[in-house]
């Protein structure tokens, strides 16, 4: 849910794959009311990169898979600790929302372009879909 606190729009990201899989989601606070698609995902990488860089933990739980990283149960495991760049993951990101390595939802409507514009309205919810392959298919 999004909702606006003394003019700002906080706005709940949740992550669910095609298999089924849903997290809590969580809250980031943005101070426009209008975004565009691409500029979200910005701030959502930059977020959840700033938290790994701020801990360091053992598996890194972002949208995309940093360069020289492992797939893990649960996020993925730098090959050589080190500070990750969200720069450079953010371009990771946009490149694999280009590819359709994961759908955008806001509400319940897809967005497509990274140049659409959004309102965060009350309310809103961003789904971050990502697509798992088939076993066997």
């Amino acid at each position: 849910m999004a909702r606006t606190v003394g003019g700002m729009a906080i706005v709940m990201f949740v992550d669910e794959t095609t298999a089924g899989d849903r997290s809590d989601g969580w809250d980031l606070e943005i101070a426009e009311e209008r975004l565009t698609v691409g500029e979200l995902i910005r701030r959502r990488v930059f977020q959840e990169v700033a938290e790994y860089n701020a801990r360091t933990p053992q598996v890194f739980q972002g949208l995309v898979q940093p360069d020289d990283a492992e797939r893990v149960l649960n996020g993925y495991v730098l090959r050589t600790p080190r500070r990750i760049d969200p720069e450079a993951q953010t371009e990771l990101a946009l490149k694999a929302f280009a590819g359709n390595g994961f759908l955008v939802l806001v509400g319940d409507r897809q967005v497509t372009d990274p140049a659409e514009e959004i309102e965060l309205a009350l309310g809103t919810e961003v789904t971050f879909l990502k697509l798992v392959a088939l076993v066997g298919g």
